[in-house]
């Protein structure tokens, strides 16, 4: 125990105080913050979720590089589609939706604020699982309502768990929005969608969403970005990696991103880098 105390000492998750012959340990500011599951930025749900989902695949990822493919068909009683078995129980589908909100609580905000949305008053977020966005974009814009588009499972934990009924202007659609008409709108959110599947998917999903987009709207991507020549960020490289063992996507340079929205129609293509690992687009119909 003293060891692995020590250790978190030196990574600054916690401090020490020697007195005679006690030694007291206690959580720093960084960890209070980040890692205590009281806090409204706690990361706890995010780390939990890589590190029993995610992180033990990378096991596979000499074969992923040999064989220049993903994985999946290597995990044990993993069916075809990668979301059958992360949203396989009522339990994992609420690990999925701690995990997302954790993350936005440190970058929803830049996200929602990248361009100003005020005049978007109807907005879908698609895919917008336990509606942590969505309760940013009702405080950050007071006109708008926004529509969580999710699937049925999912809707009905976000109604039941995460969004209360005193929030009227969240409201929700259950479909798949690959198999389903997406409503009407005036400005789309896909965050971190995109990078989950390939280009011919992508394609799909944001010619749906031109077709049904309010003329004059737009929609709104939040991606991890990677530079144009590849060089980095980190955190993009990494997210690349993990996408080897589950997703058919990728993670996208700003020319490949622009390219599928010219091709799908959309045009006024806008791009800016937030204070998170991620890059925000607005583009308009």
């Amino acid at each position: 125990m003293e060891k692995l105390l020590d250790a978190c000492v030196a990574l600054k998750l916690l401090k020490v105080e020697r007195k005679n012959t006690q030694v007291l340990y206690g959580n720093t500011d960084l960890s209070n913050l980040y890692l205590a599951k009281s806090s409204p930025k706690s990361q706890y749900y995010y780390m939990m979720f890589f590190s029993e989902s995610l992180y033990s695949k990378f096991h596979y990822l000499a074969d992923a590089v040999r064989e220049g493919k993903w994985q999946r068909e290597k995990f044990d009683n993993s069916p075809k589609n990668i979301f059958e078995e992360l949203y396989s129980s009522k339990e994992n589908i609420k690990k999925i939706m701690l995990a997302m909100n954790a993350s936005c609580s440190l970058c929803g905000r830049d996200v929602m604020t990248a361009f100003d949305l005020s005049h978007f008053p109807l907005i879908c977020d698609v895919g917008g699982c336990g509606g942590a966005l969505a309760k940013e974009c009702i405080s950050l814009y007071p006109n708008s309502t926004i529509t969580i588009l999710d699937l049925p499972e999912v809707v009905k934990i976000a109604k039941k768990d995460f969004v209360s009924a005193e929030e009227h202007r969240i409201n929700f659609c259950a479909v798949d929005f690959f198999k389903d008409p997406v409503p009407e709108a005036d400005l789309y959110i896909l965050a971190r969608i995109l990078l989950d599947w390939d280009d011919e998917s992508c394609m799909e999903l944001l010619t749906k969403v031109h077709k049904a987009c309010k003329p004059g709207g737009g929609v709104l991507i939040s991606e991890i970005v990677l530079n144009e020549d590849r060089s980095g960020p980190i955190e993009a490289h990494f997210a690349s990696m993990l996408l080897l063992f589950y997703f058919e996507g990728k993670i996208r340079t700003p020319s490949e991103l622009s390219r599928l929205l010219s091709a799908t129609g959309f045009k006024e293509i806008q791009m800016k880098k937030t204070q998170s690992q991620y890059n925000v687009i607005l583009a308009r119909k």
